[in-house]
């Protein structure tokens, strides 16, 4: 490789902002370039380093950084993989390709979080290297928390976005060198299906970048795996091609573990520094400020009020729980989500452990460290212990993928078993029956094709490196700061249900079930299934005889009120989609209380039953009782001697009130709950509410409608 290269290199890899470290890299100081422009357009010549970060571990990320960088030198074959992840997924999908790359062609590969490199370096990678987007949408259209930064660079600059070179044969094209390859992760269920991923593929191509083969996208709302599983190998045959690779001859061959791990003996433990015991990341603290929390490191807050919403009669459970923020500097706004950080259940750590022959050993000591000394990224912190992951770290609830149960055969301990899991790794509609539908842990997966009582011996790496890690499940705030300034307030309903195709087995839903949990401590009720471990890393959750905290952070939404209160606002909210609702509600009422002008405010709520599980029955009267033109419309679906009616039935009966408030007085519309069914049926009406009240076509009727979205008056805060 020549100088030129190996300069780029060191620039498009060491260039990185590194987040965790604090330390802002450039090329003039790295390289000891004589040149005086900086290799970051504006950004200043010296290193930035943030208040308190300790000099040793910068140092240590430096060391470890350059390290990787002398061995990507040693081949041009350089593939790095940038995610875009919310929920881990792209992160997974991302890891996953960048090791079959690597077992399968020999490839120099590497995983790369967008929000630790500066993407203003993109220019600079050579064009024999390849970079791989793996990008999540969410929301509406949204890019994921941490690919915030490179969408607004890369994305919303109306503007040839600034580079680090400067200076390219045609300036409306300074990424002529990039070659990459898109993947995207979506929902059709949602209105902007998959558009980071292709926004982003626009916007390179545009910028002079080459895409090597077809853009991937996969669909959560039918089988994300499987269309990733598709999407690849054809790839693979195209990124060979471009990097001159014989195809057929790259195979998996004998296993290439990425990561070790070392079990501790009692005097080693006694040497360690610190052992982890389900803590997250440190806080980021900057000088004179308060500790951020956010994605990586949340906020131990105390619940301070837990209640059941629905009435005794009621098959399900639903909380209303207030956690306090108070001290903390988070901050929130009506519309926000909060993120719960939950911890698997103790029937599934000891039902997967059973199965691994680790139940004598879930409380030794291990440090897990990456085989690759190049790599520096670990999935949590160590030391910690067998349980500890199991717990607090791996998302055992969740189905394995098909291409694990794979990995998982040749260490299938009878000739059955083996066959069994080759049959569900290899045939669809097996592991649709079997796994995916039924919603299977890991553990019952296990139980499953080996039988009760059966171990069998899996390298505690290969799960490691192919269970995700445990993510935060994100629910909207259900209060307003202007109402609890530091009280954050959230309303779910406990999942458990019995799926079609295994109807004797219940699945548990892992965030509401540990909520429950820390519902039953608060209010002494001993008979919750199943079981959590809520105390925290060594009893830190606890807050006296009942009291307990749980880890949150907030996520700001685009889901906002409009700032002109004066304007109306009709929202659309069923079940517990009224949770922003009660936060915009409260919110108008305060204006309204300080003397502010506020529109009509109209909400079509929905439930089955007006004495079971009408959410904050008893509270909308006193919130709307100051706001002119404010009323709640019910869609009752099991009343007794009442036809089932849904909030869309509900709306065509008050379709001149809408049309009224909405094209009239130029007022918003939300929706809020389920995306697959309800969000489309009201987008529907609201076509026909168009058409019969507007007088329009259906063709102008539904551009009306998506007009409405483009201008931000029809929001929607939506999930399948």
């Amino acid at each position: 490789m020549s100088e030129a290269v190996i300069d780029t290199l060191d620039l498009a890899i060491l260039g990185a902002v590194l987040v965790g470290s604090g330390l802002y890299w450039f090329k003039d100081r790295l390289m000891g370039s004589s040149s005086s422009k900086p290799a970051f357009g504006k950004q200043p010549l010296v290193p930035m380093q943030k208040p308190n970060a300790p000099a040793l571990k910068i140092n240590k990320v430096v060391r470890k950084t350059r390290d990787f960088v002398q061995k990507m030198k040693e081949t041009d074959k350089t593939v790095i993989f940038f995610y875009g992840s919310q929920t881990g997924t792209a992160e997974d999908y991302a890891a996953r390709l960048a090791k079959e790359g690597t077992q399968r062609y020999n490839l120099k590969t590497m995983t790369a979080d967008l929000e630790d490199y500066d993407m203003n370096l993109l220019d600079t990678l050579p064009a024999n290297h390849l970079a791989f987007f793996v990008l999540a949408t969410y929301g509406e259209g949204e890019p994921t928390d941490n690919a915030v930064d490179f969408w607004e660079h890369l994305v919303s600059n109306e503007d040839v976005p600034e580079f680090s070179v400067g200076d390219y044969e045609d300036a409306e094209k300074p990424l002529t060198n990039l070659n990459f390859v898109m993947f995207g992760l979506g929902n059709k269920t949602y209105e902007h299906y998959n558009s980071v991923c292709r926004r982003v593929d626009e916007k390179l191509t545009q910028l002079g970048a080459t895409r090597i083969g077809e853009r991937g996208e996969g669909d959560d709302d039918g089988s994300l795996e499987e269309d990733f599983l598709g999407w690849k190998d054809d790839m693979w045959k195209v990124v060979c091609d471009f990097m001159g690779i014989d195809f057929l001859a790259g195979n998996s061959g004998p296993r290439q573990a990425t990561y070790k791990v070392q079990e501790h003996t009692a005097e080693e433990v006694d040497q360690l520094k610190k052992v982890y015991y389900g803590e997250h990341q440190e806080p980021k603290f900057m000088l004179g400020s308060r500790p951020t929390y956010d994605s990586k490191n949340p906020y131990a807050a105390p619940i301070s009020v837990s209640r059941e919403l629905f009435a005794a009669s009621a098959d399900r459970h639903c909380l209303h729980m207030e956690v306090d923020v108070a001290g903390s500097g988070i901050t929130y706004q009506a519309g926000d989500h909060v993120a719960v950080w939950p911890v698997n259940a103790e029937q599934e750590v000891s039902k997967l452990a059973a199965v691994l022959n680790l139940s004598d050993k879930l409380d030794t000591v291990i440090t897990v460290s990456n085989t690759d000394p190049a790599s520096t990224k670990l999935p949590f912190p160590v030391p910690t212990t067998y349980r500890t992951i199991l717990r607090n770290y791996v998302d055992i609830t969740a189905p394995p993928s098909r291409a694990f149960i794979g990995q998982l055969t040749p260490f299938a301990p009878t000739s059955e078993s083996t066959k069994t899991f080759g049959h569900w790794a290899q045939d669809k509609e097996a592991f649709r029956i079997n796994v995916a539908d039924a919603r299977r842990s890991l553990g019952t997966v296990l139980e499953k094709i080996l039988g009760a009582g059966q171990t069998m011996e899996i390298p505690f790496d290969l799960l490691i490196e192919n269970v995700p890690r445990l993510q935060a499940r994100y629910y909207s705030i259900s209060s307003s700061p202007k109402f609890h300034p530091t009280t954050i307030h959230l309303t779910a309903v406990v999942l458990d249900y019995k799926p079609d195709v295994a109807p004797e087995e219940t699945v548990y839903g892992l965030a509401t079930n540990y909520l429950h949990n820390c519902h039953g401590r608060i209010n002494t009720m001993s008979a919750i299934e199943p079981k959590y471990e809520i105390s925290g890393p060594k009893g830190s959750y606890l807050v006296g005889e009942q009291g307990i905290k749980v880890p949150v952070h907030v996520r700001h939404s685009n889901f906002k009120l409009p700032r002109n209160a004066s304007l109306p606002v009709v929202m659309v909210g069923p079940g517990t989609g009224v949770a922003p609702f009660r936060g915009f509600v409260q919110d108008r009422a305060q204006d309204a209380k300080n003397g502010k002008k506020v529109g009509a405010t109209v909400l079509f709520f929905g439930c089955r039953r007006e004495d079971e599980d009408y959410m904050y029955k008893d509270e909308w009267p006193e919130l709307m009782k100051d706001i002119e033109g404010a009323q709640v419309i019910t869609a009752l679906s099991r009343q007794p001697g009442v036809p089932k009616t849904y909030v869309q039935h509900r709306m065509m009966e008050h379709k001149q009130l809408i049309w009224d408030l909405i094209h009239k007085q130029g007022g918003y519309f939300y929706v809020c709950g389920d995306a697959k069914n309800m969000a489309r049926e009201v987008n529907h009406r609201l076509i026909e509410i168009a058409v019969e009240c507007g007088e329009m076509t259906e063709e102008k009727a539904t551009n009306y409608v998506k007009e409405l979205r483009s201008r931000g008056r029809y929001e929607e805060d939506v999930w399948s």
